[in-house]
């Protein structure tokens, strides 16, 4: 793809954001919280009654799920879209989706997890800039421990580059160095899951990689990124940022994650940075935007800078 992606409109006080449940269900009590704490900051969150629909494992059926997100999408009063809980079941959408459907001025679409599969359609299918950031149940329902308000509220509703983002915590350089590219990507599970797809993650030649994860021990960290090495997926990649991947050392801690991901990445062009808090992570975990313009330094100061503004005017 060349050139900029579509941008969603900054969002702004008393918008209003549809809170929709691509995937698993959720707890009532978090979904509340979170909801409150849209409010909270200023917007109007609203749903459709199907967000409490129920099947085996997911949030209801397939089409009542992909309605609930078109309608959204082509509401002439909704401003954003935000996911209720990941889990699983996103990719059950993904057929009935086309990019041709979600035509017309984009809106923001806020995410991780499970919904890493939307946000991988979105970016590199419909050409539209989406936000690796919180869903209502688990990080919005849990408050400021459990997101971070300041780069959500910046990169969602300025229009201007959101600069450097403050993680709070050192990062760590595995291979030094500096790119400057677009950033895609998301959760390693979906991303290894939609290899050889329609729907796999197609990089672009200036693509910095966001990797993150849960819960994967490191024989299986090293399962998913081979597959998405023999997928060819890390061939046009300037950079990676990782991210804590929380709960993924061996119980013994002789083998970590870091370790493993420091070795599966050596030898990868560009800069690899470890401990970026996005997505899953045991705190506050940041917003960040997808397909836009960043630069990734590894070394002594190792940061993520966001040189292009993610929203329009």
């Amino acid at each position: 793809m060349s050139g900029e992606l579509r941008k969603p409109r900054a969002l702004a006080a008393g918008d209003r954001i549809a809170v929709v449940a691509p995937a698993s269900g959720f707890d009532r009590a978090e979904f509340d919280a979170g909801i409150e704490e849209l409010r909270a900051l200023g917007f109007e969150p609203e749903w459709e009654g199907s967000v409490f629909e129920r099947a085996a494992f997911t949030a209801g059926a397939p089409d009542a799920r992909v309605g609930a997100l078109e309608h959204a999408w082509h509401s002439s009063v909704v401003r954003g879209i935000i996911g209720a809980r990941g889990g699983y079941g996103s990719v059950h959408l993904l057929p009935a989706l086309e990019a041709s459907r979600l035509e017309g001025p984009p809106k923001a679409f806020i995410g991780y997890s499970d919904l890493t599969s939307l946000l991988t359609f979105l970016t590199c299918q419909c050409g539209v800039v989406a936000f690796h950031g919180p869903t209502v149940a688990g990080r919005l329902s849990g408050g400021p421990a459990r997101y971070d308000r300041a780069s959500f509220l910046r990169v969602l509703t300025a229009a201007a580059p959101a600069g450097e983002l403050e993680t709070g915590v050192a990062l760590e350089a595995l291979t030094t160095g500096e790119a400057t590219g677009r950033l895609l990507g998301g959760t390693l599970t979906q991303l290894a899951a939609a290899c050889g797809t329609p729907y796999a993650l197609t990089p672009w030649d200036d693509t910095i990689l966001l990797l993150e994860d849960v819960n994967e021990r490191p024989y299986r960290l090293d399962r998913l990124f081979q597959q998405l090495r023999l997928s060819g997926a890390l061939s046009r990649v300037r950079g990676v940022l990782l991210g804590t991947f929380p709960g993924c050392d061996e119980p013994d801690g002789n083998i970590t994650a870091r370790d493993t991901l420091a070795t599966l990445l050596d030898g990868v062009a560009g800069p690899v940075v470890f401990g970026f808090p996005t997505g899953h992570v045991a705190g506050a975990a940041l917003t960040v935007p997808l397909g836009v313009r960043v630069r990734l330094v590894a070394g002594p100061t190792s940061r993520l800078v966001i040189e292009e503004a993610a929203v329009a005017a």
